[in-house]
């Protein structure tokens, strides 16, 4: 039963469930503030019957004391210390524990049947004979236990009221404050792609989150306009290569000669290993967009000198002698290392130059220098995008798919790095990779 109430509770609206709380609280404290509220009138009328009772009991007293004679009265009585009558008039019918209240200077109620509830007031005093006595002054509380029950009742009703509208204001306002969060609702529903959310005016907890569904959006079409971008020319990369491997084979078919066939499959060889480096690109690169190895201190300066070494070529380092340590994975820094300074074999004339240096406080850097054509100004901010090549055409004779830089860009900037392309002193293209130091 407590679960399917929980779980039909949890089905409720937020404007219900708020409403609903706002109201049974505001229920739950008006009653308590009902109730005592009925208690305070009862004792306001009490004290005051017992400040009339007390002055009049007083008035008696002195005159008993000072041994005047006072006129025998019903509702100011001169009793024994044990409660018998001394002033001629019937029995009182008070209790023990009443005359003791009296004497103690406490008030007391009777009931009298019917339905009469009467107070008592007290005071106790010694005649000129010593004799110990009480005079006791008397009221009937006329309409009292109706007041009483009255005013609790008009109390208990004005709560009940009062939390209602609690609960409807509660309503109101709830409704009226999720109003933005229905027309970003609505906004969202049909939002076209680089449209954005309303932002709502007032600095609060909804302008927060428009603001940062905005900024998710923003990532959204940032990510979906990267991805149609890699679509495209991922299908146009892959598209020449195909196309090339398609015809040549066709030609081989139609001229089934063994020289024209051998040269043919030569060239589909080379147009298939061309295919081969491609997709292995593309592949490093969606591996390097995601979350890879932990990172972890790696020797930069190892790293380039078995870069040199496997590339085969006669390359120039500046290497310190000892580690020069950077924050990432070994086999990012080893393919950061042979993209890079591959690059530079491929463009340069007869110098390629690569050096380390420890800044303080700057981390590690990467510099590769060749004396190539060097990379024009207008292209030095996109040369680390995946397939630009700063040629016009898509030949291959100069250059590869445009994936090395792309590959090495991306798996620098994840650990906290920079890549940025510039001129070396040589007038070829300068390539500096900056990496966090593991120091």
């Amino acid at each position: 039963m407590i679960r399917r109430l929980r779980g039909w509770w949890q089905r409720r609206t937020i404007q219900f469930r708020t409403s609903v709380v706002a109201a049974v609280v505001a229920l739950i404290g008006l009653s308590v503030v009902a109730h005592a509220g009925a208690g305070i009138v009862s004792w306001l009328l009490i004290d005051s019957v017992d400040a009339d009772l007390t002055r009049i009991a007083r008035g008696t007293a002195s005159q008993v004391a000072s041994g005047q004679p006072h006129l025998p009265r019903p509702d100011v009585r001169v009793l024994s210390a044990d409660g018998a009558p001394v002033d001629g008039l019937p029995s009182t019918n008070l209790g023990e524990w009443q005359i003791a209240e009296l004497r103690a200077g406490s008030g007391v109620l009777d009931f009298v049947a019917p339905a009469e509830l009467h107070r008592w007031r007290g005071v106790p005093v010694t005649d000129p004979g010593g004799r110990d006595l009480l005079v006791a002054a008397e009221s009937r509380l006329v309409g009292f236990a109706d007041t009483a029950g009255r005013t609790g009742k008009l109390l208990g009703f004005g709560s009940v009221i009062a939390a209602a509208l609690v609960g409807f204001a509660t309503w109101l306002v709830v409704h009226r404050s999720l109003r933005p969060v229905d027309r970003i609702r609505s906004a969202a529903a049909g939002l076209p792609e680089g449209e954005r959310l309303p932002v709502p005016e007032a600095a609060d907890e909804i302008r927060a989150l428009a603001e940062e569904l905005n900024a998710m959006l923003a990532r959204r079409d940032a990510d979906t306009e990267r991805l149609r971008r890699f679509t495209g020319d991922a299908a146009h990369e892959l598209r020449n290569p195909v196309a090339s491997i398609r015809a040549q084979a066709e030609v081989a078919v139609m001229h089934p000669d063994p020289d024209i066939a051998h040269e043919t499959l030569q060239d589909i060889a080379g147009e298939a290993q061309r295919l081969s480096t491609l997709v292995e690109s593309l592949l490093a690169l969606a591996r390097a967009e995601r979350e890879g190895e932990p990172a972890g201190p790696v020797d930069l300066a190892s790293a380039v000198r078995t870069a040199a070494e496997r590339l085969g070529t006669d390359i120039e380092s500046d290497l310190p002698d000892e580690p020069v340590l950077v924050l990432a994975a070994s086999a990012e820094v080893s393919t950061v290392v042979e993209n890079v300074i591959g690059n530079a074999v491929r463009y340069g004339r007869t110098l390629v130059r690569a050096s380390v240096q420890a800044e303080q406080g700057m981390g590690v850097r990467l510099l590769v220098d060749d004396d190539g054509p060097g990379i024009p100004p207008e292209h030095r901010a996109r040369v680390f995008d995946r397939f630009y090549r700063v040629e016009p055409d898509r030949a291959r004779s100069t250059g590869g798919a445009g994936l090395g830089l792309a590959l090495a860009a991306e798996a620098v900037r994840r650990r906290g790095g920079s890549v940025r392309a510039g001129e070396s002193p040589e007038g070829g293209a300068r390539i500096e990779v900056r990496w966090p130091s593991a120091r």
